[in-house]
């Protein structure tokens, strides 16, 4: 049943920083682009504790670039990350998360931040920003500290991140040369799905072997997950055929998915498993 919207409060700062005082005087749900909020609203599963809208404050929107580094505002949004050059052109993956999120409409008002804070296993960009080694920057009214997003998610729909507390922004490092990138959701449609499974990967080879090599996916555990059991064993190998077998039998044996209403836990497995085995060979 659809909750009724008088029942709730709506507080609409100034500024960031009413808005993080008001985040550190009373119990406030943060809300910005709401697209996951108005989904619980007209569900009727949303508590009715007084929202604190942030959507529209500057200090949260921009895209930064510098000679090795990108800062993107927690509420820049999935249109404007899509189209920026730079993310585009550096940081592909991130750019093709951008593109799966729900319809133009939803990518319109759908955040950065809120992607992220909404903390879903199955969310779109956090396997990208997995295999960048992103870094949060977290605000609240005492100050700012960074994290790796890789420590962000500590389990199922529970982040490191404080009541006070807003993620201000993502960082993320430009690559050398020499990486091959791999980006694939699957879903039951093409568009407007939530992933059945996702798997992101960066990989730099140096003679036939693999130098380095990240791996990171949605769905395939109760947070998103960076796959470090996987790359450790396909880390130095040669780039053959055995390292084929290697590759299954290390995710299968790191990852946990569930059967829900979208898919079964052994689809989930056997999909990522042929997903990175098609990356694999593509090398």
């Amino acid at each position: 049943m659809r909750a009724d919207v008088s029942g709730y409060e709506l507080h609409v700062p100034a500024s960031l920083s009413e808005a993080l005082a008001a985040l550190g005087d009373s119990e406030l749900t943060p809300i910005c682009g709401g697209t996951e909020i108005m989904v619980a609203l007209a569900a009727g599963r949303l508590p009715t504790k007084p929202l604190l809208s942030i959507g529209h404050l500057r200090e949260l929107q921009f895209i930064d670039t510098a000679a090795d580094t990108i800062s993107i505002g927690a509420g820049t949004t999935f249109a404007e990350i899509r189209r920026h050059p730079v993310v585009a052109t550096d940081f592909p993956l991130l750019a093709q998360a951008a593109s799966w999120i729900g319809s133009i409409a939803n990518q319109n008002r759908s955040t950065l931040g809120g992607n992220i804070v909404n903390a879903s296993p199955a969310a779109d960009s956090p396997p990208a920003l997995l295999v960048y080694d992103a870094t949060l920057t977290l605000v609240s009214r005492h100050g700012e500290r960074t994290l790796p997003y890789r420590d962000f998610h500590l389990a199922y729909k529970r982040t490191d991140l404080r009541g006070d507390e807003l993620v201000h922004s993502v960082q993320m490092h430009r690559l050398d040369g020499g990486y091959r990138s791999f980006i694939r959701k699957v879903g039951t449609r093409n568009a407007q799905a939530i992933s059945k499974i996702a798997l992101a990967a960066l990989v730099k080879s140096e003679r036939g072997k693999i130098a380095d090599v990240r791996l990171a996916a949605a769905s395939l555990r109760e947070i998103p997950t960076r796959l470090r059991a996987t790359e450790e064993a396909l880390s130095g190998r040669a780039i053959d055929a055995a390292i084929l077998d290697a590759a299954r039998a290390a995710l299968m044996k790191e990852t946990r998915p569930i059967d829900d209403i979208r898919s079964t836990a052994e689809y989930r497995s056997a999909v990522a498993a042929n997903l990175l085995e098609q990356f694999l060979r593509s090398l």
